[in-house]
């Protein structure tokens, strides 16, 4: 008999019994459509929520992921050091910005993928997207810590001080800021479905420093050079250091997907392994409120 826990609320993952045992069998999901749609709709959702293809579909991709992290970190890490040459104006201390830029940018994107997985949870009710908002942002707040800790130690060379309250960098600081308000937002609240509710808001609510933090540098006059390569009319620059950006900058995006298909299913298992023990404990409880024969 199927069962679903009110402490995991309407994205438990729910069990049942059979000959191996307890199985994952589907993720409760209530969408809220006409009677002639709802088979359709539940259909498709599941088709996309169920988190056994899940695993499946990403033990298979893993291994070739982290072969291709390694990789390009390898080309990158290598091309940056040893083949791009020192800049005329700010000579050897340049090759921060292989690190800095893309971590940057990843900074950025983890947010994103936080957002777009908050919004599908709230309005699709999908389960595996607060699994992906939970999943991405400690890997968006180290991220977001690199760009902050390379981004001070480029600036001390060229400005004189490891940190300045520039609108760009107060505005990264701020996402930081976000990055750990929604860990701990989400390690405050037991209940893992308001968790869920409140972590999502939040992180849609918190999308407005993004815009900030890309046009920050053209809103207000500050010392962080403005985008030299996502801009209108082409990069700015040289391609003897634009294309070896651009490795690190793929390599860094290999490596926030290995790592957050890798804390997806560990939240995965964590939450069956959840599931599981409250199903015993509700078990164990119904058969000692069972009268005596």
């Amino acid at each position: 008999m199927l069962r679903r826990s009110a402490r995991q609320g309407w994205f438990a993952f729910e069990l049942c019994d059979d000959d191996h045992g307890l199985r994952l069998l589907r993720v409760e999901l209530e969408n809220k459509v006409r009677p002639g749609e709802r088979y359709t709709q539940t259909l498709t959702m599941q088709r996309f929520a169920n988190p056994n293809k899940f695993m499946a579909f990403s033990a298979t991709l893993m291994p070739w992921l982290v072969g291709a992290t390694v990789l390009l970190f390898l080309a990158g890490l290598y091309v940056s050091f040893f083949v791009a040459p020192p800049d005329y104006q700010q000579g050897e201390t340049v090759r921060i910005m292989f690190v800095h830029v893309p971590s940057a940018w990843l900074a950025m994107m983890c947010y994103g993928v936080i957002a777009l997985s908050s919004f599908v949870l709230l309005v699709w009710r999908h389960p595996l997207a607060d699994v992906s908002a939970k999943a991405a942002a400690p890997i968006g707040a180290a991220f977001t810590l690199l760009a902050l800790v390379t981004g001070s130690l480029w600036g001390r060379p060229m400005w004189g001080a490891y940190w300045v309250w520039d609108a760009r960098l107060t505005s990264v600081l701020i996402l930081f800021f976000l990055y750990i308000g929604l860990i701990a937002l989400r390690r405050a609240v037991d209940d893992e479905a308001l968790a869920a509710r409140l972590t999502a808001n939040l992180a849609l609510v918190g999308t407005v420093i993004l815009p900030i933090i890309k046009f920050s540098v053209e809103w207000w006059h500050t010392l962080h050079q403005p985008s030299s390569v996502l801009k209108i009319g082409g990069p700015a620059v040289h391609s003897s250091i634009l294309w070896p950006l651009l490795v690190m900058a793929v390599a860094f995006i290999c490596l926030f997907l290995t790592l957050h298909l890798a804390a997806m299913r560990n939240e995965i298992l964590r939450r069956k392994i959840a599931a599981t023990r409250i199903m015993r404990v509700e078990r164990a409880a119904a058969h000692q409120a069972q009268p005596a024969e």
